[in-house]
């Protein structure tokens, strides 16, 4: 099953949208935040309704058989530079979103109907008019991005809270959510989902979505503001109204997909290189250092803990953009934006959290990064994050003294049994500099150098690491000049055996 299949475009009929008034624009100053603290006051009701046909039971193929039509539910009109596709129930997708979108008079929300959609004759005999209990699954959002004369996608909200979004010249990649509950923990994870979703007039080139989200732990709000471009840059707001006590609370999620690439290239036979939406998760701590830590596949699941206090920015990211790089001219990882979580104000103590779990496919995210904050979430609390999300094709934010990672590599050294070569290829020159390596586990570190690459490609450090019996070394490399300070970024890495238990 294919991820980016899911947000292929659909072809759609002529039609006539039908709403209903659900109140005055004076009437909705903070209505679903309220909703939301009201919601959170009472016990969770989770939707218990099946859905009925002719949604139920949809394999992958079934389900991409049905279109939204034109006028009824795709292509509605949100304001000037905007439209807006409804999205149908079905496969993964049964719990009913309300989807409101504003009007001259208001909000109102589009009724969910059957004939709101065309279903590909193949996979489906006769449609009753109506679906008790189904609904809306999400949205997708559109704007002239890259033509003036094209509504391109530029955002789609469907499946629990997550949403994703690109920029200019873009395809889509990884995604985003509003929170995340028990990630990397030893107990299920929690899915908070979407329950309400409202489109606002746009303010010149930006729009504002709200959203309502509900599980058994917490209700909450989401509120966007988004300015399309080369880049995608939304302004967030998410407020969290725990039912219990939460410590596994999860800030500003990213989640990604790594399966193979030169850091541990044998995990895969694959003609392609990488295959990967992102490779690195990068950091702006509150110490003012940058982190450059690169992703892995594991051969279980491992969960790194970076602690801070006041982050200023993390963030997934692509670091090659090259198409050599990925050989793939479908997937086109090239083009999948890289995501940096900007936070706005103090968000205190804490600690960024990157949860690594094994995969054999490209077709199931497996990288997740949040924000845990140190204290627990209190039962009957209100709590809100605010933060910028970016979009983007760019290289990470400067990574100091203009010392900037290019690339990070590992492979078996075959002369030396039991022992793997690391390198890191820097920008630039940087003379008088020295690696300094560090690693938690016990091992033996060897063989540490740095040179010039040919042709003026920048600088290669290297060395040598040999894990013993090690479970897992976690590596930490940093660059000194002759007084011993730091300069640039601090590269990390953590090292696990093979599926096989090879270094």
């Amino acid at each position: 099953m294919r991820r980016r299949a899911f947000i292929a475009g659909a072809a759609t009929l002529i039609a006539t949208p039908v709403l209903r008034a659900i109140a005055s624009p004076g009437d909705q100053s903070g209505a679903l935040l309220e909703l939301a603290r009201q919601m959170a006051k009472r016990p969770y009701q989770p939707n218990q309704t099946p859905l009925p046909a002719p949604f139920a039971g949809l394999d992958y193929d079934a389900y991409r058989g049905i279109r939204p039509i034109s006028g009824r539910a795709a292509k509605l009109p949100v304001g000037p530079g905007y439209e807006v596709d409804l999205l149908p129930p079905g496969l993964f997708f049964h719990d009913p979103v309300r989807i409101e979108i504003a009007d001259k008079d208001g909000f109102r929300e589009v009724p969910f109907s059957p004939d709101l959609f065309t279903f590909e004759p193949r996979y489906f005999g006769d449609i009753p008019k109506t679906a008790p209990g189904a609904g809306f699954a999400g949205l997708r959002l559109r704007h002239p991005l890259n033509t003036s004369d094209v509504m391109d996608e530029i955002m789609v909200v469907q499946g629990a809270s997550y949403f994703r979004a690109i920029g200019r010249a873009m395809t889509y990649g990884l995604s985003a959510r509003t929170v995340a509950l028990g990630t990397g923990g030893s107990d299920p994870e929690e899915f908070p989902r979407f329950t309400h979703l409202r489109l606002h007039k746009p303010q010149g080139d930006s729009i504002r979505m709200e959203a309502v989200i509900d599980s058994p732990s917490l209700a909450g709000h989401l509120d966007m503001q988004m300015q399309p471009g080369a880049d995608m840059q939304m302004q967030i707001a998410v407020t969290l109204l725990p039912r219990r006590d939460i410590a596994d609370i999860g800030i500003a999620p990213l989640t990604s997909m790594y399966l193979k690439g030169p850091i541990h290239a044998a995990v895969a036979d694959d003609f392609r290189p990488r295959v990967h939406d992102s490779d690195v998760l990068f950091m702006n701590n509150g110490a003012g250092e940058h982190l450059w830590r690169p992703i892995s596949n594991p051969a279980s699941i491992q969960t790194s803990t970076f602690v801070d206090d006041g982050p200023t920015g993390f963030g997934l990211y692509q670091a090659p953009r090259r198409y050599e790089d990925f050989e793939d001219t479908e997937a086109r990882y090239h083009d999948r934006p890289s995501a940096l979580v900007r936070p706005s104000g103090d968000w205190g103590r804490g600690a960024v959290v990157l949860v690594e779990i094994p995969t054999d496919t490209e077709f199931m995210d497996n990288i997740i990064a949040f924000w845990r904050p140190e204290d627990t979430l209190v039962a009957g609390s209100e709590h809100q994050f605010d933060y910028h999300l970016d979009w983007t094709l760019s290289a990470p934010p400067d990574q100091g003294a203009g010392v900037r990672i290019l690339q990070s590599r590992s492979g078996r050294e075959h002369d030396r049994p039991g022992t793997r070569r690391y390198v890191i290829d820097i920008a630039g020159t940087v003379d008088g500099l020295t690696p300094d390596i560090s690693a938690l586990g016990g091992v033996q570190i060897s063989g540490i150098g740095i040179f010039a690459l040919p042709e003026n490609r920048g600088t290669r450090a290297t060395f040598l690491m040999t894990p013993q019996d090690a479970e897992a070394v976690d590596l930490r490399m940093v660059l000194r000049d002759a007084s011993g300070q730091l300069v640039g970024p601090v590269w990390l890495h953590r090292w696990t055996p093979t599926r096989d238990g090879e270094v």
